[in-house]
């Protein structure tokens, strides 16, 4: 019999994007319980409209809802920003949403623009607008939409010519200005980090929203009186694998493991950069 504080924290993403938020969620709570739904079937979102994200998103809720979790983060930006609003209207758990990290990257105060990589439907909502126009004093906010980018991240090319390629097509004629920052508006493109830091130049600082949305999940968690009550300082030694709990709308099979892989690779990026610091 678990309590309501141990019912699991439910995430979703159209893919396998959520995945670098879950990543956070796991060092920064590594005590809950995670369910994660890959919506497989409907990846991407950025390439649908508001009506069909909102009902997607409201689909997503609902199943991981039915799966007894006491919480939803929403792990993708696209969704946020259509979905989030209808969403804490409608369901009596709380919800955490993303957002593009324009704060911390204008407030770096570096000379030049802040580039924004999101999915069309992302840069086009209202959301977006009002974050870019809130710093749009501060700092050059420059969006750039990313067509097929989830596409080639959910097909696992996160390195090599292919992403070169299309860093080359997005990126290449912004370098032509200083560039304060690049922020990475979608969970999918923080798998490519790397290879953005390396095109831009290590001197660019490439952020996103990961850790902060794993903060703030352990701030509502606290505040609802829904933190986990097992003691957060033992680990866990069996990992993710009896942590969290993997389902796909599509593909099952093929994208359950794929979500673990990334999962692994992130965990072991974020190790042997915490060992090299």
């Amino acid at each position: 019999m678990f309590f309501h504080c141990d019912k699991p924290v439910g995430v979703f993403d159209s893919g396998i994007g959520g995945i670098s938020v879950l990543a956070e969620m796991l060092r920064i709570l590594p005590q809950e319980r995670y369910i994660y739904l890959a919506d497989s079937a409907n990846a991407p979102y950025g390439t649908k409209s508001v009506d069909e994200v909102r009902s997607l998103s409201m689909n997503a809720a609902q199943f991981l809802l039915e799966k007894g979790a006491k919480c939803i983060v929403v792990a993708c930006n696209t969704a946020t920003s259509a979905a989030v609003g209808v969403m804490r209207s409608v369901l009596n758990v709380p919800i955490v949403g993303m957002e593009p990290a324009v704060k911390p990257a204008v407030e770096m105060h570096r000379p030049g623009a802040v580039l924004v990589m999101a999915t069309p439907l992302t840069l086009k909502e209202e959301k977006f607008r009002a974050l870019a126009s809130r710093f749009s004093e501060s700092a050059e906010i420059v969006p750039v939409p990313c067509p097929g980018l989830v596409e080639l991240i959910e097909s696992g090319c996160v390195e090599g010519p292919r992403i070169q390629e299309y860093l080359e097509d997005k990126l290449g004629p912004l370098r032509k200005k200083p560039v304060a920052a690049v922020v990475l508006g979608c969970t999918h493109y923080v798998f490519i980090e790397r290879e953005v830091a390396r095109f831009m130049g290590n001197d660019v600082p490439v952020v996103h929203g990961n850790v902060g949305t794993a903060r703030q999940l352990k701030a509502v968690l606290e505040r609802e009186g829904l933190l986990c009550s097992h003691d957060e300082t033992v680990p866990n030694p069996a990992g993710f694998e009896e942590t969290v709990t993997f389902y796909a709308t599509a593909d099952f099979e093929k994208t359950v493991s794929l979500c673990k892989t990334f999962l692994k690779r992130t965990q072991a990026s974020a190790a042997v950069l915490s060992q090299s610091r």
